[in-house]
């Protein structure tokens, strides 16, 4: 797909020019006067732009994958000091044919795992175990400055990605939504102890103002030093998903590492005995990750309240976002890839449903949904075929009816148990048909509908006829106030696995919430409900925590400004161009000093362990898993925290690099180009600049 961006030109004659002036060697009769003069009159008329020449090893990377340096910008500036490393421990990743096994004080891991099944995929991350090994594959003449606290053998990580791609043609939407345990072990390498990410029960009460408790005492971080290089920086380019970087740390900056979305659930009329006689009203909060288990955690509150029949309708309040959907074909016509799912203020399950295929013989197999639909038709037999086994799209071609899915293809044999995910059209609908299906899997009763929009509960729009008890008012407090998990385990997943609607859930939600981050907030509407009553018993037909204990309504216009707000008070570049927050888009530039600025100012920020913590590790986890695949001598292998973004045209990775010195760096590296250009095929240029980054 061919950019919508005009690429920006730069003169080829910079080069020329700095040949021509190494030959600018004044004779006996010049005076030196005249010789500064016309060195001088030589740095202006070459662009701003000109640096030292790129490294051998990217120039080299940059011809083989057809590219040149007006192609690449790159910034890698080191931060804080040697003896204060901010970053995490390194990993060490070994091959295990290459082990001294006299000096491993480990357990050895299990290869005998079974492919394509997510129990033993499960089985072989917690496997793992801490060691204490050095590095063996030193081949480089640099010291490392600090040994590895814990080591990975190389064919456990190659083992659970080959697992993980075969039992699924989406493995990041299933590790988002199936919370697939990390290949560490817990707190491994890592500042903040992520042990606690995958759990749906999670009922925090964090109270997000406590955000700034950690004090950066060791002032030397703040030390400014001169790039290591820096080539192109000012060039505003397509970033990818590197985008997520910037709605990650400036929502970690406003509201705070543990600030949580609260889920409220309210009703009108009364409840007589386990019998609600009005509407049960969900007040959406933007949560990025109500998964379809959290949802029905959410609904077995409901009816631990007392509440198991409804007689009424149950309605879905997602007025925290206006005006957010999108067409998910726009952007590259794949409207049933989870990626491209819309934003929404009750956004279930990435509007996302799991398809498992069982084969039951050669000829057919079993399908299973995750979650269920209401009142829809999904199809529970499917013929198979030989073929190889693919994405959804093209092994089952499903599509969408208005009351049944249909699967317009045979499932290829080679497919076996797999998991595929596919993308509902609707947020809103989706999310109406699963809490149907959930409140009556959990043995309730509804007599209503299920009722997804985007304006505010008002019973007067009801009919007459069918207001009933409903036209009682709301109940004053919430009877569920349900936790999302915090936001240091939300922009987990989104910088991890590059989550486009989580983060897009981010963005919406720091303008809604940027002056409601505090339990605090909360707790001064409740006291203004109790106080306009006059007394502790608050008077249900008088007034209710849901009128005016909530945030403000958003919208992309709004979030994207307060975004840009928050750039021109904090940083000193100017303010990258954002059309959305997850970098899904053509029309979005950042330059290479942008992201530089913002990851240096992160570096000496409280929450930086939060931050940094949701970066993949370059050859281990995350979207950087295969560095060490591309480039296997690479000293940046377990000592990079990199965020990838590709997209047609586009490469890039950014983050922060670990030097064998025990220097810390901050890298950039952003690929454009007007060729046809496979992105992965310019990965390796930024492999080589992760690993001369790390040799330093």
């Amino acid at each position: 797909m061919l950019p919508t961006f005009k690429f920006i030109k730069h003169p080829t004659s910079h080069t020329k020019l700095k040949a021509n002036s190494q030959h600018l060697k004044p004779s006996n009769h010049i005076t030196k006067h005249l010789s500064i003069i016309v060195l001088f009159a030589t740095s202006i008329v070459a662009p701003i732009h000109v640096q030292a020449a790129l490294p051998e090893a990217i120039e080299t990377a940059l011809a083989r994958a057809d590219l040149t340096a007006a192609d690449i910008s790159i910034v890698i500036t080191p931060v804080g000091d040697k003896n204060a490393s901010r970053l995490p421990s390194p990993i060490k990743v070994i091959d295990s044919g290459n082990i001294d096994s006299k000096n491993l004080n480990t357990t050895k891991i299990n290869s005998n795992s079974k492919p394509a099944s997510a129990d033993n995929m499960n089985a072989e991350s917690n496997s793992i175990h801490k060691q204490t090994t050095q590095n063996n594959n030193g081949n480089k003449p640099v010291a490392s400055h600090q040994s590895a606290l814990v080591t990975i053998e190389k064919r456990t990580i190659t083992q659970y990605e080959k697992q993980l791609h075969a039992y699924t043609d989406d493995p990041y939407t299933y590790q988002s939504l199936e919370s697939s345990p990390s290949l560490l072990p817990d707190g491994a390498s890592t500042p903040t102890n992520h042990s606690n990410r995958n759990d749906n029960r999670n009922e925090s009460n964090s109270d997000s103002s406590n955000k700034n408790k950690q004090v950066i005492t060791n002032t030397s971080i703040k030390i400014s030093f001169s790039p290591l290089l820096n080539h192109q920086p000012d060039i505003a380019r397509t970033p990818a998903s590197t985008m997520k970087l910037v709605p990650s740390f400036i929502a970690l900056d406003t509201l705070g590492a543990d600030f949580v979305w609260h889920t409220r659930v309210y009703h009108t009329g009364i409840i007589i005995g386990d019998q609600l006689y009005g509407d049960l009203i969900i007040q959406g909060s933007g949560d990025p990750k109500m998964t379809h288990e959290r949802l029905q955690h959410l609904l077995y509150k409901v009816q631990t309240s007392g509440i198991r029949h409804i007689n009424g309708d149950i309605i879905i309040d997602s007025t925290i976002f206006k005006n957010v959907s999108k067409d998910p074909a726009a952007f590259d016509n794949a409207p049933l890839r989870p990626y491209n799912a819309s934003p929404d203020g009750f956004l279930v399950n990435f509007s996302s449903i799991g398809i498992q295929s069982y084969p039951l013989s050669n000829t057919q197999a079993q399908l299973t949904y995750t979650p269920q639909l209401a009142n829809y038709q999904l199809p529970n037999m499917i013929n198979i075929r030989a073929a190889a086994c693919g994405q959804a799209r093209y092994s089952l071609a499903p599509q969408w009816q208005p009351t049944q899915l249909t699967l317009n293809a045979s499932l290829p044999d080679s497919c076996g148990e797999h998991a595929f995910y596919v993308a509902y059209p609707d947020a809103k609908d989706f999310a109406a048909r699963v809490i149907a299906a959930k409140w009556q899997a959990l043995g309730n009763t509804l007599s209503g509908k299920v009722i997804s929009q985007e304006t505010p509960y008002d019973v007067n729009k009801k009919p007459k006829s069918l207001r009933g008890l409903a036209a009682i008012a709301m109940s004053p407090l919430p009877i569920v106030s349900y936790p999302s998990l915090n936001l240091t385990q939300q922009i987990y997943d989104i910088n991890h696995f590059s989550n486009n609607v989580m983060t897009e859930q981010v963005a919406l939600s720091i303008a809604a919430y940027k002056k409601f981050s505090s339990d605090e907030t909360v707790n001064a509407a409740i006291n203004e409900t109790i106080n306009k009553t006059g007394n502790k018993t608050i008077d249900k037909l008088q007034t209710s925590l849901y009128q005016f204990g909530k945030p403000t309504t958003t919208s992309y216009p709004l979030a994207l400004q307060t975004i840009n707000q928050w750039w021109q008070t904090h940083l000193t570049t100017p303010p990258p161009h954002l059309t959305n927050g997850s970098g899904l888009c053509r029309d979005c530039t950042i330059s290479a000093a942008n992201l530089s600025e913002l990851l240096t100012y992160a570096y000496s920020h409280p929450n930086f362990d939060a931050y940094v913590s949701s970066l993949g590790i370059a050859g281990v986890s995350g979207t950087i898993t295969a560095h060490s695949e591309r480039l296997p001598e690479s000293q940046a292998i377990g000592r990079s925290w990199i965020k990838t973004g590709t997209l047609n045209n586009v490469t890039s990775m950014a983050g922060y690099v670990k030097g064998l010195s025990g220097q810390d760096y901050v890298v950039v590296g952003l690929i454009n180009s007007e060729q046809a250009l496979n992105a992965y095929t310019a990965r390796p240029v930024l492999d080589a600049m992760l690993d001369w980054t790390a040799q330093h």
